[in-house]
């Protein structure tokens, strides 16, 4: 779709279109075979996500524009936490995320994370993807094409570099996108334009269905923030409340990448 779409604030200057049983078992994520210990996190366990499907359900890659997407089509009861920006860095999230192995996709912002990239690798090393999310999180629709091209294109280059594998999603600033981004992404190798459906604000989230309800397939935000930006609460009190509406509504979190079919 060609143009800027409508948009809502979020928290942290994110905006995006308006229109688009408890078990200590696997909860989707990496991180070894020992149980994830909920309790430590003042927390009770998400029902485990189920096995990746073989078939996979969102497919990217081909000819066309790059696809731009907010749920992936499944009929598992699962949703996607995708974490943007890298601004914080706290050593007890990553702590937290050993614990309990949760899988999240990490949008990482250049600009956030080259004064510590090694951060993020204890993440990764949990088998958390980083993605690409531009060298400096600007508008994009408000860049030429070859702004937006150095934007993402940049970003690839130095993520790749430092984490070892070329992203293939791209979660553009603001949720603010259009067909020059599509094309620009598609010329920075990037295989899809993951957008959300609901975001963790500092206790709370907001929801794009207006009767506040997740449902299967749900890309889910959140970001790197730490108690500047959250009102003095911490990254791992903001991601536990995050968890708590999860489980509330009867789902498991599953990784992104599992349920796409890259080229």
């Amino acid at each position: 779709m060609a143009g800027v779409v409508a948009l809502v604030l979020l928290l942290g200057g994110c905006r995006k279109p308006v229109a688009e049983e408890p078990s200590g078992g696997r909860a989707g994520g990496g991180g070894g075979a020992a149980r994830p210990d909920w309790g430590k996190w003042g927390l009770d366990a998400l029902r485990p996500a189920p096995v990746p499907p073989e078939d996979k359900p969102l497919k990217l890659g081909g000819k066309g524009p790059v696809k731009v997407f907010s749920t992936v089509p499944t009929k598992d009861r699962v949703v996607f936490v995708t974490i943007d920006d890298g601004q914080e860095k706290d050593p007890k999230f990553v702590e937290m995320l050993r614990d309990l192995r949760v899988p999240v996709s990490m949008f990482l912002t250049d600009g956030n994370v080259r004064d510590d990239y090694g951060y993020f690798k204890p993440l990764q090393a949990l088998g958390n993807h980083v993605q690409n999310h531009t060298l400096t999180h600007p508008v994009m629709p408000h860049l030429g094409p070859e702004g937006q091209r150095r934007e993402i294109c940049g970003a690839q280059k130095s993520l790749t570099r430092e984490y070892g594998t070329a992203p293939k999603l791209f979660r553009p600033p603001f949720g603010m996108w259009g067909s020059a981004t599509q094309e620009a992404a598609r010329e920075c190798g990037i295989q899809g334009i993951v957008l959300w459906t609901a975001s963790m604000q500092i206790h709370d989230m907001q929801y794009d269905d207006p009767n506040k309800k997740l449902h299967n397939g749900d890309v889910l935000l959140a970001h790197f923030r730490g108690p500047k930006q959250l009102r003095g609460e911490s990254m791992t009190k903001m991601f536990a409340e995050m968890l708590k509406r999860i489980r509330r509504q009867g789902f498991a979190v599953a990784r992104l990448e599992d349920y796409i079919s890259f080229r």
